[in-house]
């Protein structure tokens, strides 16, 4: 995997975190401006996407993507907004942390 590529992917995961975090403030506060952010950050988030499609193919981009946010987002909603989570739904992260080292494997070669 290139660098460019993973760079691309915690950056677009990053603005992707930042647009659930603000539109979990915009339900606390209902404030209008937060949701236009987060609507801001969502258009630049999947522009990004779209290049990393390009690169990685579209079912590679989208899964890790997901499980980075998954992951992410989970830390976020645990120490910012006092979320917690269950042991069945902590087995499902745990389980995404799986699938997510099997994705980046090395493929066997191809003739």
């Amino acid at each position: 995997m290139k660098l460019s590529f993973v760079l691309w992917l915690f950056g677009a995961t990053f603005v992707f975190i930042g647009a659930a975090s603000a539109s979990r403030v915009y339900v606390g506060t209902t404030n209008i401006l937060y949701l236009l952010l987060s609507l801001a950050l969502y258009v630049v988030g999947n522009l990004m996407m779209l290049r990393l499609m390009r690169e990685g193919g579209l079912g590679l981009a989208i899964s890790l993507s997901a499980i980075t946010q998954l992951l992410i987002i989970n830390v976020i909603a645990f120490l910012f907004f006092g979320e917690r989570l269950s042991g069945t739904q902590l087995a499902g992260i745990g389980l995404g942390i799986l699938a997510m080292g099997l994705m980046l494997l090395p493929s066997p070669a191809r003739s």
